[in-house]
């Protein structure tokens, strides 16, 4: 066999890591597998036929939307995006400090390009969201990791750290946090924390990534603001994706920051697609544009919520007797339970031989060892009624481990 391809690798090529998500799909597909495992959101709430309403742009505008587009994105989707998350923002931001980009998973890749060189430092949470910390890597960063809590990242950790990484002569480039129901951990940052988060970031001239894709998918309490509204100084970007307020197929997310890192996330976006689609931004527009998204939002937030107290329900009754703890949510899509003395790669093992399956909790981790006895939980995806005999299921796998 040829060596063509294996001799000619980079270097990124050859170090590149997988996502252990979409590894793990051909067994989750298995017939009658209960999946816990992927991040998705619900069919049941997709709004075809309102989405469908926008179609006519098409007809109306096709030689225009048909074209090339400008990769900064469609100026009245990013008004309308501008208006929409004034009040988390803490004022309307203007339309060049604004990017729209093909999800927000490209966001990460764009900033990751415009800040990392291989061998530099990025600080997350630890755990923190797997693609992101999959993203960084592949970028040729290594980490710094910060436990969390019910309150989120322990920002109080983060001077020390710091100071202890330059004495080393680490280069840290930035600070990624996912402040709201955050991915896997569950938590959300408290108002005084970002606050304290913003303080040490421009103490220490370290900017800030906020990550916040489920931050409106809120079942209880009150919104926060955002770190970026706390900013004066312009040293934090923060994400947006229509992925789980819309649907994952609109592939449309954004970032909003000072102007001087969107020009520069923009030019490595002319380089990696041009554009994102100008269809899917004039429907995903069309449909902002009736008042769609914000009458919208109350159906995925009630058709969640109900699943969400439900895996509770079932986690308090088949697990907590086991030892196992976790997070409640106030939102997001997931659970992160903390199994003293469980090897969550051993209870995979046993949990698809009961057709249940989950998420490992290593791959969230800075330090795989961290996450050897953590497990994520999604429970969007499945109806209530299954959750219980899902969540019955792995806790007899749990059983004959203890056993």
């Amino acid at each position: 066999m040829s060596t063509v391809w294996e001799d000619n690798y980079s270097y990124t090529a050859r170090n590149v890591r997988p996502s252990p998500v979409r590894e793990m799909l051909a067994v989750i597909k298995q017939p009658g597998m209960i999946s816990f495992a992927g991040g998705m959101p619900a069919p049941e709430v997709f709004p075809v036929d309102k989405f469908y309403e926008g179609a006519h742009v098409l007809k109306d505008d096709g030689k225009n939307l048909l074209q090339y587009g400008t990769t900064e994105g469609f100026p009245p989707l990013k008004e309308f995006l501008a208006s929409f998350t004034a009040e988390r923002m803490g004022r309307t931001v203007k339309t060049d400090e604004m990017l729209l980009t093909t999800g927000s998973q490209q966001a990460l890749e764009l900033f990751a390009s415009a800040l990392i060189d291989r061998g530099d430092f990025v600080i997350t949470e630890n755990p923190s969201y797997l693609a992101a910390l999959t993203t960084f890597y592949n970028h040729g960063a290594q980490f710094l990791g910060i436990p969390t809590d019910n309150e989120g990242m322990k920002v109080d950790l983060l001077p020390g750290v710091i100071e202890k990484a330059r004495a080393e002569g680490k280069k840290v480039k930035f600070i990624y946090t996912i402040v709201n129901f955050h991915n896997p951990g569950g938590s959300t940052m408290s108002l005084e924390r970002r606050k304290k988060l913003v303080e040490i970031s421009q103490r220490f001239d370290i900017p800030i990534f906020e990550d916040d894709p489920y931050g409106y998918v809120r079942y209880e309490g009150e919104h926060l603001p955002s770190i970026f509204s706390f900013d004066d100084k312009g040293g934090t970007l923060y994400a947006g994706s229509f992925s789980k307020i819309l649907a994952p197929g609109s592939r449309i997310g954004w970032v909003t920051g000072s102007k001087e890192i969107i020009r520069k996330m923009v030019v490595f976006k002319q380089a990696a697609d041009l554009c994102s689609s100008p269809i899917c931004q004039s429907l995903v527009y069309e449909y902002c544009r009736k008042g769609y998204l914000s009458e919208h939002l109350p159906v995925i937030i009630d058709t969640y919520r109900p699943k969400r107290d439900k895996m509770e329900e079932c986690l308090q009754k088949y697990l907590a007797p086991y030892g196992i703890s976790w997070v409640k949510p106030e939102g997001g899509f997931f659970f992160w339970l903390d199994m003293p003395g469980i090897d969550s790669r051993e209870l995979f093992k046993k949990a698809v031989d009961k057709k249940v399956a989950f998420v490992v909790g290593t791959p969230f981790c800075v330090d795989e060892a961290a996450g050897i006895d953590k497990a994520r939980l999604n429970f969007t995806f499945v109806q209530p009624d299954v959750i219980e005999d899902g969540i019955s299921r792995l806790a007899e796998a749990i059983g004959e481990m203890k056993a």
